[in-house]
């Protein structure tokens, strides 16, 4: 059986095979500079699991830390917020969050940015068990729960630890800034055109991978309180949209806060983003934000 990204690699390529040599040489390095400039371009293990596998591999983890596997348990209180974790995205730069970070510590909170095994560019699933290990020790260490940011590709590390390693009982909320949970059609450029190149996150992030499709994006059960926040100017998710989520408190940066230009990279450190970050980890309910948080 093929996994469904090989048919969409397949059209790819068949239309990358009827170009001209020049054209293919421009379009290979079109694709190289996007990659490079979003931080794309890596090399890393091969992950080519089937859906349930992925299952199994968060059960262990689950069983390892000394706790039962995936139930439907009620949430933390919200009215006792823990420590945040933030997860980088694809490439694991934790800098891109350190301005984030430094707010939220500002408003009295704990703020940990996590460090993302090898390069960022390995396993989404390995990045799932690195934030689990930290979810572990935080409660172990008495927190009550913790809240959850992940931005980009952190933002489906998320959603792989809530749906495979019990986080509805365990993150009070979660928000994530820009995250392909659909997949992202760039990554599915990258895979037709320079393979080898495309490492495993890469791989994972190809519109219908057996990852993402494991994350059932379109049922919203059992998630925790939820703020998906997205910008129409970007081009490293594409489309933008995918940032959807079911169960989630969708918002497009623009729908908000009309004029602001604000792209992929942005999102963490826009004044805007920011409001209605802490807004959503407050311990007032999370609301959808509103104009307000434009100023």
């Amino acid at each position: 059986m093929h996994e469904p990204s090989q048919g969409r690699r397949g059209g790819l390529s068949s239309w990358f095979a009827g170009l001209s040599r020049p054209r293919r040489m421009l379009a290979v390095a079109a694709a190289i500079a996007i990659l490079v400039a979003a931080g794309t371009v890596a090399i890393g293990a091969a992950s080519g699991a089937p859906p349930q596998a992925y299952q199994h591999q968060a059960l262990d983890h689950a069983r390892r830390a000394g706790r039962p596997g995936p139930a439907s348990p009620v949430g933390p209180a919200q009215d006792r917020p823990g420590p945040v974790l933030l997860v980088p995205g694809y490439g694991g730069d934790t800098g891109s969050l350190a301005a984030l970070a430094s707010r939220i510590r500002a408003a009295g909170r704990r703020a940990i940015v996590l460090s993302l095994p090898g390069t960022g560019t390995g396993s989404l699933v390995a990045d799932a068990a690195l934030l689990n290990a930290a979810v572990v020790r935080a409660m172990r260490g008495g927190a009550p729960s913790v809240d959850v940011i992940g931005y980009s590709a952190g933002g489906v590390v998320a959603l792989l630890w809530a749906r495979h390693d019990d986080g509805a009982a365990r993150a009070r909320r979660i928000v994530t800034l820009g995250a392909p949970f659909h997949g992202t059609q760039l990554a599915a450029v990258a895979q037709a055109l320079v393979p080898g190149q495309c490492p495993a996150a890469c791989r994972q992030l190809v519109p219908g991978s057996p990852l993402l499709t494991s994350l059932d994006v379109a049922r919203g059960a059992g998630l925790p309180p939820w703020l998906s926040i997205w910008t129409a100017d970007d081009k490293v998710v594409t489309p933008p949209g995918s940032a959807r989520l079911a169960g989630a408190i969708d918002i497009e940066l623009q729908a908000v806060c009309p004029t602001l230009a604000v792209t992929h990279s942005q999102l963490p450190t826009d004044p805007a983003v920011i409001n209605m970050v802490l807004g959503a980890v407050s311990r007032a309910p999370m609301a959808t934000p509103n104009h307000a948080v434009c100023h």
